[in-house]
């Protein structure tokens, strides 16, 4: 028989300031407050959206959109630097906020999300919905932010609940009322529901999470492989995943190559590279994740090491997707005419997978088949083996 605290329901707030940066910037500005505001590099080439405010979502601004086009939708809008340095010291105020209720605390880097884990904290605290308004209102008063919030059995449906309520509101889900709460909804709502699993459910004519639960786990295997665990867990509310403690290193994913003989040839790093790709990608879907980040370290023979990175915009777990930013990472690390003895390959800034689909529909398509066959690879290698099929760019190393 379980002792009684392993049968105790989890008890997860979710706190999450909308639009973070423009939220900051309305902190720091009252005057920006009720009218369109974005975020971009006003004067860099090719800038790109890196926040925009509700108003500004409303006149279809999207993050990663063109500032140009940005503009043209929406030509009343606010335009402002990213300030990260300000993003970065609110998250750790907002986090300290927190800290006095649980050590369980995870947070993203710069985005305005915290998860709290209160379970079994009620004695000192009391019930969880009170400690999110109390969190709240502490957060409002001391940090002139407005965050919504939620009160729920796991991250995935604590996340999906403010998601709901988004810009302004809070939502308590019950134990029990996970699966009652996701039947209704878009399956694109769903964290962790990636973009060609949308793809292949609309095939389907699979569009609310209803429709995904009305499927067993063996209905679900036929078409999705290792993936119908996840669907049939996500589409009803399950989702054991801890909060982590607060200090502890994000997650990441580190995989090594050293080679047998020195080498500064192209064909054979790049062999090598994309070997480190494909673990990594395997990582990322096993644990249901996509990398914000690449980054490649070069050891050469006289040992010195060069390491650099670059941002995945928008976050992929796909083989072809992350090959492509390696190699281009790969390109910046490699400065000198030295032998390199050992590469290492690191994806990290983990997140659920982006499941929403590309703008144009050129770019769906390309994602579409780079999808489709990344996991068609993995069925085919889960069922033979790791070595059942191969790029040939990974046989020549």
């Amino acid at each position: 028989m379980k002792p009684s605290w392993q049968k105790r329901e989890r008890s997860i707030i979710h706190l999450n300031v909308a639009d973070f940066a423009v939220a900051v910037e309305r902190a720091l500005d009252g005057r920006l407050r009720d009218r369109p505001v974005i975020i971009a590099p006003e004067g860099a080439a090719r800038a790109a959206v890196y926040d925009m405010s509700q108003e500004a979502y409303l006149c279809g601004i999207r993050k990663g959109m063109a500032l140009r086009r940005a503009a043209r939708l929406c030509k009343d809008a606010q335009i402002l630097p990213p300030h990260p340095d300000r993003y970065e010291h609110s998250m750790g105020a907002l986090l300290k906020q927190a800290l006095p209720y649980s050590p369980l605390i995870e947070n993203g880097e710069t985005d305005g999300h915290l998860f709290v884990d209160v379970t079994g904290t009620a004695r000192l605290f009391g019930p969880p919905m009170d400690v999110a308004w109390r969190l709240r209102w502490q957060v409002r008063k001391d940090l002139g932010l407005n965050p919504i919030w939620s009160v729920a059995p796991n991250k995935l449906v604590a996340k999906v609940a403010t998601r709901l309520v988004k810009p302004d509101g809070e939502y308590i889900v019950g134990a029990g009322e996970e699966e009652m709460l996701l039947a209704p909804l878009p399956l694109g709502l769903v964290p962790g529901i990636e973009r060609n699993d949308l793809v292949r459910l609309q095939e389907f004519n699979l569009r609310r999470v209803s429709h995904l639960t009305a499927l067993n786990l063996e209905q679900l295997q036929i078409p999705f492989g290792a993936r119908a665990r996840f669907l049939y867990e996500a589409a009803r509310g399950i989702d054991p995943s801890p909060v982590l403690p607060v200090g502890q290193k994000p997650p990441r994913i580190v995989v090594d190559h050293e080679f047998g003989n020195d080498t500064n040839d192209k064909p054979s790093l790049e062999n090598a590279l994309y070997r480190l790709v494909e673990q990594a990608g395997d990582q990322l879907r096993r644990r249901r994740r996509a990398a914000r980040r690449v980054a490649v370290i070069l050891d050469y023979s006289d040992g010195l090491r060069c390491a650099r990175q670059l941002a995945a915009k928008p976050a992929t777990a796909n083989d072809l997707n992350l090959f492509e930013l390696a190699r281009r990472t790969l390109r910046l690390a490699w400065t000198r005419r030295i032998r390199i003895r050992h590469v290492r390959l690191i994806c990290d800034r983990l997140v659920f997978p982006p499941a929403q689909l590309p703008l144009f529909a050129d770019d769906r398509k390309q994602t579409e088949r780079r999808d489709n066959l990344i996991s068609a690879i993995d069925r085919i290698r889960q069922r033979y083996g790791n070595e059942a099929v191969r790029f040939g760019r990974s046989i020549a190393a």
